[in-house]
């Protein structure tokens, strides 16, 4: 008699749940601003450096390479957590804070929509297959769509009526946000790959761990802090 292997059991339900929960810790903190809002992204942060930690453990032998690469970490993550805080701090009042801060994880969404809905529906050459098998360029195009109109639509949103006029300069910055966040995901594969593992942690539910779900929106806050501090050292100069 043949028997049929059981059926896997769907974690929809467990990952619906976890990204509400995400949502609402992330939206109560950014909502609150102050020290909810730096106490919650440093304990992100410090998360997220403590897998990249485990996972630099499993490929780094120990000595002094491992300890670079321990270091640099502390480097990527404070840089990208401090330019977050940064961006949620208002210049005039609370709304440009949480407005400044959705542009930015807003856009890194959109790009990670579509460059899903892209790569499932055109499909087409892989990006690098040896590292992420399911990335294609067709989905980072999608990606970079996304981006530059989740800009034009948060900016319309925001009170910003120019918002469509300079739709080129929208969809170019969504197009550079895109690529960034991509990179920072293949950066994560990459460190994945070395250690032999499918995800950096276990901490949410269905989601794997906290450097999974943020790898893109780390490289891109990354980038902006090293952009900003660059313009300040420059216009110091």
């Amino acid at each position: 008699m043949n028997t049929a292997p059981p059926a896997k059991k769907s974690d929809l339900g467990v990952r619906t749940l976890s990204a509400i929960v995400m949502l609402a810790v992330a939206g109560g903190a950014l909502w609150l601003g102050g020290w909810f809002w730096t106490a919650f992204v440093a304990l992100v942060a410090f998360g997220v450096w403590f897998e990249w930690s485990t996972l630099v453990l499993l490929f780094k032998p120990p000595g002094t390479g491992r300890m670079a690469w321990r270091l640099w970490g502390i480097v990527y993550c404070g840089a990208a957590a401090a330019m977050l805080i940064a961006l949620r701090s208002p210049l005039n009042n609370i709304a440009d804070g949480i407005s400044a801060v959705l542009l930015v994880v807003g856009a890194v969404i959109a790009t990670d929509i579509g460059a899903y809905f892209a790569g499932r529906m055109i499909g087409g050459p892989k990006i690098a297959p040896s590292i992420s098998p399911s990335k294609t360029w067709a989905g980072l195009f999608g990606g970079a769509v996304g981006s530059g109109l989740s800009l034009v639509l948060l900016s319309s949103f925001s009170g910003n009526p120019a918002a469509v006029t300079i739709l080129p300069a929208y969809l170019l910055a969504g197009a550079v946000i895109a690529i960034i966040a991509q990179v920072g995901d293949f950066f994560e594969s990459w460190m994945k790959r070395r250690a032999g593992v499918k995800d950096s942690g276990n901490l949410i539910p269905g989601h794997g761990g906290l450097f999974d779900r943020v790898d893109g929106l780390l490289a891109v806050c990354f980038v902006l802090g090293v952009l900003f501090m660059v313009s300040r050292l420059w216009g110091g100069m």
